[in-house]
């Protein structure tokens, strides 16, 4: 099983830029993509972005799209969320996740590989 270990958040304030990322072990060829979600306070926890492993295609929630970037490095075995234009709104607990279908897969999946996560948070 796959261990993930997020780390680069911290505090930034609105428009400001951060990157955090996510170091995984263990990882097989079972996992066909990696995902960021995040749990916003009082909210639920939602889908950010995800990067698929077999081609590095990239899907974005609507709310981050043009202003967060997802990529990985494979030599380091590491996945990285580049988040730019930050608002109050982006402040949330972030994890990432390793899955065993696509990211376009619409059946139901039950993840199972998850970071402790890390926190970002936008203010001034």
């Amino acid at each position: 099983q796959v261990q993930l270990v997020e780390s680069g958040g911290g505090a930034v304030q609105p428009g400001g830029s951060l990157t955090i990322s996510c170091t995984a072990s263990g990882f097989t060829s079972d996992y066909l993509a990696m995902s960021w979600f995040r749990r916003r306070p009082k909210k639920e926890l939602e889908g950010v972005s995800c990067i698929s492993t077999t081609d590095d295609r990239t899907y974005y929630a609507d709310s981050v799209k043009g202003r967060f970037t997802i990529s990985r490095d494979n030599t380091k075995n590491t996945m990285y969320l580049q988040m730019n234009n930050l608002q109050a709104e982006d402040t949330a607990f972030y994890y990432c996740s390793a899955q065993r279908v696509e990211c376009d897969y619409k059946g139901k999946y039950d993840y199972e590989d998850w970071g402790r996560g890390t926190q970002v948070t936008v203010s001034s």
